[in-house]
């Protein structure tokens, strides 16, 4: 059974609609909807926002579900200007940002006492992700980079230059690295996917109701289609 976590309430109420024999369950004021999308066993929810929600809710799919994997939807801030509003992240692996325990010696973004602050997206999910994206959505650009995390919105230009020079990131956002944390340390693959808010200079305009309706559309496209990929 495939863990879907979506950002947004309409992508999670449009993929509910596309599920069948749905069950719902509240947990940690979440609401889990377990069925079928596409044939396939499912469990689709929203976590709100922020690394602590994201954690709790992935550990909530493993131990409650029994998820055999996780694919996480979003939005996300380009940290590339070949990256742009409305193009695709898959990640290759992501860390916390935010992380930062140089106080005691540890590289920033270093989780002190773990064997791994960097966390591998599935070769696999982002092989078939990147097929059904050339399929479904054809017409935005598809990356594989690095997603980092941390509770903070990044608005200034000179962070997001930081981000890409500290940790060659690709984009940044706040929950991937949670999601991607919880996965790992149960032994799960997972797949977190951006979809892109706003350039890494701001020098694209788009009005957010405008990307936010387009994301959505895509988001359900690609994530229908790639859990009738997986096995």
């Amino acid at each position: 059974m495939l863990g879907i976590i979506g950002a947004m309430s309409e992508e999670v109420a449009n993929l509910k609609a596309e599920m069948e024999d749905v069950l719902v369950c509240s947990a940690a004021g979440m609401d889990f909807y377990q069925g079928t999308l596409r044939g396939k066993e499912v469990v689709v929810v929203r976590s709100g926002i922020g690394k602590v929600n994201a954690a709790i809710c992935s550990q909530l799919l493993v131990d409650q579900y029994h998820v055999t994997g996780i694919i996480n939807t979003g939005i996300a801030g380009s940290l590339r200007n070949e990256i742009n509003i409305g193009d695709i992240v898959l990640s290759k692996d992501t860390l916390q940002h935010d992380m930062d325990a140089t106080g005691f010696g540890y590289p920033v973004g270093q989780i002190p006492q773990m064997d791994s602050s960097v966390f591998k997206g599935d070769d696999r999910m982002i092989e078939a992700a990147r097929e059904c994206c050339a399929v479904v959505i054809p017409e935005i650009e598809v990356f594989v980079g690095r997603v980092v995390s941390g509770d903070q919105f990044i608005s200034d230009k000179g962070k997001k230059a930081w981000l890409t020079e500290t940790f060659d990131g690709y984009c940044t956002e706040m929950e991937g690295a949670a999601i991607a944390q919880t996965a790992y340390l149960n032994g799960i693959p997972f797949l977190i996917i951006r979809a892109i808010s706003d350039k890494a200079d701001d020098s694209a305009i788009m009005s957010y109701e405008e990307f936010e309706a387009k994301a959505i559309e895509h988001s359900v496209k690609l994530v229908t289609a790639l859990v009738e990929k997986l096995d």
